[in-house]
């Protein structure tokens, strides 16, 4: 296999290990760089401009989506591969929508990998086999109302500040982590609160679970 360049990120120390050492197994292979979170992923993808940054969806700081859209906006020489221990079409569809071009399951990242990279090195997008009735029956378009609804309501930002807010962020900081005024932040909580019809924080929370923004 030729040489090439990877970032693996992961806010989990142990994962990340483990998928920094079979990476390592491949002769001409190098892990050029390794982040607890998302933020710190982007940082490092656009500094060492990896040919494959290996992302975890759910992390602190920006969930993989985030980091995908900036990665790929900002370090298109990079293929992002999306690493997830969850099977949705919603997700499917919107790591591809963030233009990522792989999706892979932790469950199968052990003897899955490696092809991964591989494909995505070669211009080829990959995705575990479990998931293609997925993509088929969702991101491919078959009509399915449920795969169109989450994503099309919510913007990039928004869905940043619904990041932040699960993970118990104040109006104030998300402020200073965006580098917008408090007003702006609070505005933006009360649209998303007003948008998608949640009475509470905690509806907001569950939301946020429920479509793999955080971990629960």
């Amino acid at each position: 296999m030729r040489k090439a360049s990877i970032l693996i990120a992961d806010d989990h120390e142990l994962v990340r290990r483990g998928l920094c050492a079979v990476v390592m197994e491949v002769d001409g292979w190098t892990v050029v760089a390794e982040a607890g979170n998302g933020r710190a992923a982007v940082e490092l993808a656009l500094q060492h401009q990896p040919d494959v940054a290996v992302l975890d969806l759910a992390m602190p700081e920006q969930n993989g989506l985030e980091a995908t859209r900036h990665i790929v906006a900002q370090a298109p020489g990079t293929r992002v591969l999306i690493l997830t221990a969850h099977e949705s079409d919603q997700v499917v569809r919107e790591v591809f929508e963030a233009g990522a071009q792989g999706y892979l399951l932790k469950s199968d990242a052990g003897h899955e990998l490696v092809a991964a990279i591989q494909a995505l090195l070669d211009g080829k997008p990959y995705f575990t086999s479990k998931v293609a009735p997925l993509i088929l029956q969702g991101y491919l378009g078959a009509g399915s109302a449920a795969a169109a609804r989450v994503g099309g309501k919510l913007s990039p930002r928004e869905r940043q500040i619904v990041q932040l807010l699960a993970e118990g962020r104040t109006n104030k900081d998300i402020a200073r982590r965006l580098g917008i005024t408090v007003k702006t932040a609070e505005k933006h909580r009360n649209n998303i609160m007003n948008k998608m019809g949640f009475r509470s924080l905690a509806d907001l929370v569950r939301y946020a679970v429920r479509n793999r923004i955080v971990e629960a």
